[in-house]
Protein backbone atom coordinates (compact mmCIF):
# COMPACT_ATOMS: atom_id res chain seq x y z
CA UNK A 1 0.00 0.00 0.00
CA UNK A 2 3.05 2.52 0.85
CA UNK A 3 4.68 1.61 -2.32
CA UNK A 4 1.63 2.36 -4.40
CA UNK A 5 1.07 5.88 -3.18
CA UNK A 6 5.41 6.51 -3.09
CA UNK A 7 5.35 5.62 -6.58
CA UNK A 8 2.06 7.66 -7.44
CA UNK A 9 3.76 10.47 -5.84
CA UNK A 10 6.76 9.79 -7.95
CA UNK A 11 4.86 9.63 -11.02
CA UNK A 12 2.74 12.60 -10.26
CA UNK A 13 6.25 14.94 -9.68
CA UNK A 14 7.37 13.18 -13.08
CA UNK A 15 4.92 13.91 -14.97
CA UNK A 16 4.74 17.79 -13.82
CA UNK A 17 8.36 18.12 -14.43
CA UNK A 18 8.06 16.87 -17.66
CA UNK A 19 5.01 18.49 -18.82
CA UNK A 20 6.84 22.04 -17.62
CA UNK A 21 9.66 21.25 -19.90
CA UNK A 22 7.65 20.38 -23.11
CA UNK A 23 5.03 23.52 -21.95
CA UNK A 24 8.40 26.05 -21.41
CA UNK A 25 10.07 24.42 -24.72
CA UNK A 26 6.97 24.92 -26.87
CA UNK A 27 6.57 28.76 -25.20
CA UNK A 28 10.63 29.26 -26.16
CA UNK A 29 11.44 30.44 -22.60
CA UNK A 30 13.28 27.50 -21.27
CA UNK A 31 15.54 28.11 -18.95
CA UNK A 32 16.94 26.57 -15.47
CA UNK A 33 15.68 29.47 -13.38
CA UNK A 34 12.37 29.06 -14.49
CA UNK A 35 12.02 25.50 -14.82
CA UNK A 36 13.70 25.27 -11.10
CA UNK A 37 10.41 27.73 -10.35
CA UNK A 38 7.82 25.60 -11.94
CA UNK A 39 9.43 22.22 -10.87
CA UNK A 40 9.09 23.50 -7.40
CA UNK A 41 5.29 24.46 -7.68
CA UNK A 42 4.68 21.23 -9.09
CA UNK A 43 6.65 19.35 -6.31
CA UNK A 44 4.58 21.74 -3.47
CA UNK A 45 1.29 20.93 -5.23
CA UNK A 46 1.86 17.28 -5.63
CA UNK A 47 2.82 17.21 -2.06
CA UNK A 48 -0.35 18.32 -0.49
CA UNK A 49 -2.75 17.18 -3.66
CA UNK A 50 -1.27 13.38 -2.16
CA UNK A 51 -1.14 14.25 1.45
CA UNK A 52 -3.11 11.65 3.84
CA UNK A 53 -5.49 12.81 6.17
CA UNK A 54 -4.48 11.11 9.22
CA UNK A 55 -0.70 9.42 9.43
CA UNK A 56 2.05 10.93 7.81
CA UNK A 57 4.33 8.09 6.80
CA UNK A 58 8.30 8.58 7.13
CA UNK A 59 9.08 9.03 3.43
CA UNK A 60 6.85 12.28 3.20
CA UNK A 61 8.63 13.45 6.52
CA UNK A 62 12.08 13.29 4.51
CA UNK A 63 10.82 15.35 1.90
CA UNK A 64 10.65 18.56 4.17
CA UNK A 65 14.41 19.35 3.89
CA UNK A 66 14.09 18.46 0.26
CA UNK A 67 11.02 21.46 0.28
CA UNK A 68 13.45 23.86 2.73
CA UNK A 69 16.29 23.84 0.16
CA UNK A 70 13.99 24.50 -2.91
CA UNK A 71 12.21 27.41 -1.08
CA UNK A 72 15.87 28.23 -0.21
CA UNK A 73 17.37 28.21 -4.38
CA UNK A 74 13.68 30.17 -4.86
CA UNK A 75 14.55 32.68 -2.71
CA UNK A 76 17.99 33.08 -3.99
CA UNK A 77 16.87 33.74 -7.57
CA UNK A 78 13.84 36.17 -6.12
CA UNK A 79 16.76 38.01 -4.70
CA UNK A 80 18.88 37.85 -7.30
CA UNK A 81 15.96 38.90 -9.64
CA UNK A 82 15.31 41.78 -7.34
CA UNK A 83 19.37 42.89 -7.36
CA UNK A 84 19.05 42.92 -11.32
CA UNK A 85 16.19 45.39 -11.62
CA UNK A 86 17.74 47.86 -8.93
CA UNK A 87 19.87 50.88 -10.42
CA UNK A 88 23.35 50.36 -10.05
CA UNK A 89 23.88 52.91 -7.42
CA UNK A 90 20.51 51.79 -4.99
CA UNK A 91 22.57 48.22 -3.66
Amino acid sequence: MALGRRQRFVYGVVAWMLAAILLLAALGSLSLELFFVVSLIGLLVVVELTAPFNVTPRWRRRLLPVIAVGLAGFGYIVVRRILEILPEGLV
